[in-house]
C-alpha cells in the first residue's frame, strides 16, 4: 500500500522508499522510557523486497543527483535546516519522549540537526578542487571531487537527531543518495526528520527511509553491491561485521564505536569546574554517550575533596520524567539497558571498587526506566567497570600520583575516541593534547560536546575509517578524481 498524507497510513508510520510512503510487514512499538504506558507511535518495518526496491531507486537517482547543481543541492538541505529550526520545540519534545534525554537537552540536539543542514548546505557551494602545476609541457591536471555514488547510513538510538543530520546532510551535499535505517529502538525522530526531506525537493529515490531490525534491514544493506558506501554508528561488535561486509566487497566504510573515555583531574585544577566537566560529561544524557567521561583519573592530592564535591553536586542532580521541568537526568532508553547497567553495578562491587554515590532504581509518579548516577571509588584501570563500555550513568574514579601515571593509564584502554583534562598548567594541558591517545581532546571541558563544523571521530577501537562532520566529511562523502588534459 502506498501514498498517504504526511507518511502516515492509518496510525502506522510507513517507510519513504522511491518518492512513496509504503506499508511493510510487523512494527515497532515506540515506547516512552519515561512512563513505560505511553505509546510514542507504531513504526512499519521494511521488507527485504522493500530494502531491495530503496537501494535499487537510490542507484536509479545518484546519477542525476550527483551531477544536479551545487544551488540545487544547497537549497534542498537549507530547507530541511529552516524547517528544523522552527520545529526544534516540538521535535525536542518528540525526541525527549521516545529517547528519555531531558526535554532542554533533546530541543538543543534538534537546534543542532538543524546547524548541521544548514552547514552543509554552505558545504555544497563551497567544494574545492585543486589546479596542480604543470610536470610535463602543455599537460593541465585538474583534481576535483566526485560523489561516492549510493550511500547506505546506519545510526543509533543515543543521538535520533543529531547523528542522522551530521551523515545525511553531507551526503546529500555532496551529491549521493542515500538509503537510510535509524535505530529500531528510537525511530520516531528519524522518522520525523525523513518526513521533512521528503518534501524539501529532492528528486525521487535521493533519499530513502527503511525502518526495522538489525538482522533484517541492516544486514541486506550491507550485502547489497549496488550500496558504494556504508557509514555506521553502533557498538564494537556490530561494527566488526559492518566492516567485514563491508571490505568483503571493497565498499567505503566509516564507522563511530565505543568509547572509554578519560577525564584526568589534576592537583591544580579548579576544583568547580573539575566537578561540572565530570558530571555532565559522565551523567548528563544518562551517560548514554560515546563520549562520557566514564574513567575520572584524579590525582591524590586532590583526590578526596573532588570525591566529596562530586558525591555532594550528585545528590542534587533530579532523575526524573525527561519531559518534567526542573529534571536533570531522564530514564535509561529501556528495560535492556538497564539491566545492563545494574549489571555492571554488581560487577564493580565485586571487583572491590566502592559504590560511593547513587547506583539505585528510582520511583517516580510515573512507571519508567529511572537510575541514580553511581559513583565507584577505590578503581583500578583493570576492572572490568574501566574497560569496558557501560553506557549509563556510571563513572569511576581511579587516584593516580601524578601527570604521568594519569597520561599513561588515560591511555591504556583498546578505545580512543575523546579524552579531557582538568588543570591550570599551560604546560599540562599543551603536553595533554599532544599525546592522548584520542581523536578529540577536551581541556577544561567536558569530554561530550562537539561542535557541527569541527570534526569528529577518535582512534584505535573507537573509529574506523575517515571523520565524521565539518570540512572533513568530504573524505568519505566523495571520491577523488584526478583528470590530465593536453592543451
Amino acid at each position: 500500500m502506498s501514498g498517504a498524507s504526511h507518511g502516515r497510513i492509518d496510525d502506522m508510520h510507513a517507510n519513504y522508499i522511491a518518492g512513496q510512503w509504503l506499508e511493510g510487514e510487523g512494527a515497532t512499538r515506540d515506547i516512552n522510557p519515561s512512563d513505560v504506558t505511553d505509546l510514542v507511535g507504531e513504526y512499519a518495518h521494511a521488507t527485504p523486497a522493500q530494502v531491495d526496491r530503496a537501494i535499487g531507486a537510490a542507484r536509479d537517482a545518484a546519477g542525476r543527483w550527483g551531477l544536479a547543481s551545487a544551488t540545487q543541492r544547497a537549497e534542498c538541505l537549507d530547507a530541511i535546516g529552516i524547517e528544523l529550526l522552527r520545529r526544534k520545540d516540538e521535535l525536542g519534545r518528540l525526541l525527549a519522549r521516545e529517547e528519555g534525554k531531558t526535554l532542554p537537552e533533546a530541543v538543543g540536539e534538534a537546534a543542532r540537526a538543524a546547524a548541521i543542514f544548514r552547514f552543509f548546505a554552505g558545504e555544497a557551494l563551497r567544494l574545492r578542487g585543486d589546479r596542480l602545476p604543470q610536470a610535463r609541457a602543455g599537460v593541465d591536471v585538474e583534481v576535483t571531487r566526485e560523489p561516492v555514488g549510493v550511500v547506505g547510513l546506519i545510526t543509533p538510538w543515543n543521538f535520533p537527531l543529531a547523528i542522522p543530520a551530521w551523515k545525511i546532510a553531507p551526503a546529500l551535499a555532496y551529491g549521493n543518495a542515500v538509503v537510510f535505517k535509524p535505530a529500531d529502538l528510537v525511530p520516531g525522530s528519524a522518522w520525523a526528520l525523513a518526513e521533512i526531506i521528503s518534501r524539501a525537493g529532492l528528486p525521487e529515490g535521493v533519499f530513502n527511509l527503511v525502518m526495522g531490525r538489525g538482522s533484517v534491514v541492516g544486514q541486506a544493506m550491507l550485502d547489497d553491491a549496488r550500496i558504494d558506501a556504508l557509514s555506521f554508528t553502533g557498538s564494537v561488535a556490530t561494527g566488526r561485521q559492518v566492516a567485514q561486509a563491508a571490505t568483503r566487497r571493497f565498499a567505503k566504510v566509516q564507522m563511530e564505536m565505543g568509547g572509554k573515555n578519560p577525564l584526568v583531574v589534576l592537583d591544580d585544577a579548579d576544583l568547580a569546574q573539575a566537578v561540572e566537566c565530570a558530571v555532565q560529561g559522565s551523567f548528563f544524557s544518562t551517560g548514554q554517550r560515546c563520549t562520557a567521561s566514564s574513567r575520572l583519573i584524579v590525582q591524590r592530592g586532590i583526590h578526596d575533596r573532588f570525591v566529596r564535591a562530586m558525591k555532594a553536586r550528585m545528590a542534587a542532580l533530579r532523575v526524573d520524567d525527561a519531559l518534567a521541568p526542573g529534571t536533570d537526568i531522564g530514564p535509561v532508553v529501556d528495560a535492556r539497558q538497564l539491566q545492563q547497567d545494574e549489571e555492571y553495578l554488581r560487577i564493580g562491587r565485586d571487583e572491590g571498587a566502592t559504590l560511593a554515590c547513587g547506583g539505585r532504581r528510582v520511583a517516580r509518579a510515573k512507571d519508567g526506566h529511572y537510575l541514580e548516577p553511581a559513583l565507584f571509588t577505590d578503581c583500578r584501570n583493570d576492572m572490568r567497570i574501566c574497560r569496558e563500555e557501560i553506557f549509563g550513568p556510571v563513572a569511576a574514579v581511579i587516584p593516580v600520583a601524578d601527570y604521568d601515571e594519569a597520561l599513561a593509564l588515560a591511555n591504556e584502554t583498546e578505545f580512543g575516541l575523546s579524552a579531557g583534562i582538568c588543570t591550570t598548567s599551560l604546560k599540562h594541558a599543551t603536553h595533554f593534547k599532544r599525546h592522548a591517545q584520542a581523536g578529540m581532546v577536551m581541556v577544561n571541558c567536558p569530554t561530550a560536546g562537539v561542535d557541527p563544523h569541527a570534526p569528529f571521530g577518535g582512534r584505535k577501537g573507537s573509529s574506523y575509517g575517515p571523520r565524521e562532520q565539518g570540512t572533513y566529511a568530504a573524505e568519505f562523502y566523495t571520491t577523488v578524481k584526478t583528470a590530465y588534459t593536453l592543451a
